[in-house]
């Protein structure tokens, strides 16, 4: 059985396709097609999801719950930096310290325990992310009311958003996972990330995104980017055509340390990010020369569908031109035919012509249109309808005609009319023993 032909695109439809291959790279114009019908010609989602597909990210138009978060992390060149904890000072500052070791290794032992039982016996809610737009604006929302309005601009959208964001913008994306019960999360909000320098410095130079790891979509990120502890940052950007980790800062960093170290990322990576901008410039401007290629290709297609319309127009036109001629040949032959059976019938009707010596006989000559003359005998009594007839009979004359006399000039009542339905005879139309009569056309 063949398989059933795809409806014929419109031509807004032909010309979202090869929109959608231009900004997609796709080769295969079928598979367009599909994405395209699968988000009902809507090209935006169509494009946002095919970006997401090529990252691996979740869709921001229709997001799968379980598909995990995928960001290259595996790249050996990651610059890493950790904060190690001061060491204590002097001898009250040792005692201090190895009165307190073993509380502490018990506390978070037996808390790494309890967390551990409390996984087998109940999964853990933050692995089903629900609302990841919800959790982002929630955790600004709790930042602001622990740590005031004067912070860093928060991306407020999820993780998948900022990753397509950063993407399509060429920016540097930097990362901010909170841990709410880690020990320098509180001073590092305070004297870190909330001063006046570290605000100006990361909302002039990248995208900043955070959330708590108690959330859902903070834990999922956790999970993606797999940190050691808090606080912690990752910058991620564009990097041989994927989302990749090129930094990552971990423990309580110093503003200026904070500046310093980000600023010496984004000059380590700067070279690739200004390759991708070269790669998407030139991308563009293939872009734009397929697409007036295109755009050039409709115009001569339209074109030469006018031409190929006109030229079915004018064939249509002169068949039905030969049509009618045909029809009108047909119908003269009928006419004529018909005729010719017409005028054989009235002559085969025709009274016997009378003979020269009777006393009631009419000679009559007729002159034809085509000057030719003939001549006949009627009888008085006989109805002027026959002398019609024996005209009408005869080859040389045409189908309409009219009998006329000479002096007085009349015309002889021969047909039946309305008024006159029984024409009168020879005699009554006072006519002599000789007569001669003209047929005139009608």
């Amino acid at each position: 059985m063949a398989a059933p032909e795809e409806p014929e695109l419109s031509q807004a439809q032909t010309e979202k396709l090869l929109q959608f291959q231009d900004l997609t790279g796709l080769e295969s114009m079928d598979q367009c097609r599909r994405t395209l019908e699968q988000h009902n010609w809507n090209i935006e989602a169509a494009v946002q999801d095919r970006l997401n597909e090529q990252e691996g990210v979740p869709s921001v138009f229709n997001p799968p719950p379980s598909r995990p978060l995928q960001v290259n992390t595996a790249d050996h060149r990651v610059y890493s930096y950790i904060v190690s904890r001061p060491q204590p000072r002097g001898l009250l500052g040792w005692s201090y310290y190895l009165i307190m070791l073993p509380f502490r290794f018990t506390y978070y032992t037996l808390l790494d325990i309890f967390r551990l039982a409390l996984r087998f016996i109940r999964p853990d809610p933050r692995g089903r992310v629900t609302d990841p737009v919800g959790d982002v604006v929630s955790f600004i929302h709790s930042f602001e009311e622990k740590y005031g309005q004067a912070h860093p601009v928060f991306y407020q959208g999820t993780y998948s958003q900022a990753l397509n964001d950063a993407k399509r913008e060429l920016r540097y994306l930097l990362v901010y996972l909170h841990g709410d019960d880690h020990q320098d999360t509180d001073e590092f909000c305070r004297s870190t990330l909330c001063t006046e320098e570290v605000i100006t410095f990361l909302n002039t130079r990248m995208l900043f995104w955070a959330c708590s790891t108690s959330k859902p979509e903070g834990y999922r990120v956790s999970q993606a980017l797999r940190e050691n502890t808090y606080p912690f940052l990752a910058m991620i950007m564009l990097k041989d055509r994927k989302m990749t980790v090129v930094g990552r800062l971990e423990g309580l960093i110093q503003p200026e340390d904070l500046i310093n170290q980000l600023t010496f990322i984004m000059d380590a990576n700067q070279t690739y990010l200004m390759s991708e901008r070269l790669e998407r410039e030139e991308r563009n401007q293939t872009q734009v020369l397929r697409q007036q290629q295109d755009e050039a290709y409709l115009v001569s297609l339209r074109a030469d569908q006018e031409k190929e319309r006109k030229k079915r127009e004018e064939q249509e036109q002169k068949r039905q031109e030969e049509e009618k001629v045909r029809q009108s040949a047909l119908a003269e032959e009928r006419r004529r035919r018909t005729l010719e059976e017409e005028k054989e019938r009235k002559s085969e009707c025709l009274p016997p012509e009378p003979l020269a010596d009777d006393p009631e006989s009419v000679k009559i000559v007729f002159k034809l249109p085509n000057d030719t003359r003939v001549e006949r005998r009627f009888l008085f009594g006989q109805s002027l309808t026959v002398i019609h007839d024996f005209l009408f009979s005869l080859k040389e004359t045409p189908e309409k005609f009219q009998i006329v006399t000479n002096f007085p000039r009349r015309v002889l009542p021969c047909l039946p009319t309305e008024e006159q339905p029984n024409p009168p005879t020879l005699k009554e139309a006072g006519l002599s023993r000789s007569e001669v009569f003209f047929s005139t056309c009608t």
